[in-house]
């Protein structure tokens, strides 16, 4: 049975690399568990005796099969747990993160099977983030972040990146969560803030905050009258 410690450094690893075929730099993992860089590298080279991960020194690393398989189960249970906590529960999105942080490691395999099946078996957690299938399986969309839409385009909100709490509470007031449809009516060259209609409300939000939301584009967007 994997360590908590263990199980979050996988983990970092995965949601680190994003798909992308590269090695993670320690600097990356201290910074993101908030732990020393010998204490990362300790960490690293056990993980490595073990068979997790391929490790590097000043190249960075790679999880293994298994170490990529046991992560994907860490990110199911949380991302089930957080599912689990706002429909089962009535947590709001903003709350279940931490919550889901300190029980994916203590669920057994069999309550998280319990509690996918109770879910009917969900492919997203409430912020859109695609939830491993028992098999590691994971649902591909085609998305693209806000940042790269043009006046004109009609979208529907599919994942944000960001779960810290007050960036949730706020696009949940405005309107923005996975689901949410919304028509980019201008961006500013200069620096890229968006003014968006969602339902019947205007909105404008930064760069930075665009750059947070994934989205799909939806039929009748009308990106040929850009105002930029």
């Amino acid at each position: 049975m994997p360590t908590t410690s263990v199980e979050n450094y996988l983990k970092v690893i995965y949601t680190r690399q994003a798909g992308e075929d590269r090695r993670v730099k320690t600097k990356e993992i201290a910074e993101e568990l908030d732990v020393s860089l010998p204490s990362v590298s300790g960490m690293l080279k056990s993980l490595s005796e073990d068979g997790l991960v391929d490790h590097e020194p000043y190249k960075g690393v790679n999880l293994t099969e298994e170490g990529k398989r046991m992560a994907l189960r860490i990110i199911r249970n949380h991302r089930l747990i957080e599912v689990f906590l706002v429909q089962a529960l009535g947590y709001s999105w903003d709350e279940v993160h931490q919550e889901a942080e300190r029980l994916e490691h203590a669920v057994s395999d069999k309550l998280v099977e319990r509690i996918d099946a109770f879910l009917n078996h969900p492919k997203f957690d409430p912020h859109g983030d695609p939830i491993p299938s028992a098999e590691g399986e994971l649902q591909h969309r085609e998305m693209m972040n806000l940042t790269d839409a043009s006046a004109g385009m009609r979208l529907q909100v599919e994942r944000v990146l960001d779960q810290t709490p007050e960036v949730l509470r706020y696009l949940d007031e405005n309107g923005l969560r996975p689901g949410s449809e919304l028509v980019v009516e201008k961006v500013l060259s200069f620096d890229g803030q968006m003014f968006l209609r969602v339902g019947d409300e205007d909105l404008s939000v930064s760069e930075r905050l665009a750059g947070k939301m994934l989205v799909t584009q939806l039929e009748n967007s009308d990106s040929d009258d850009a105002t930029t």
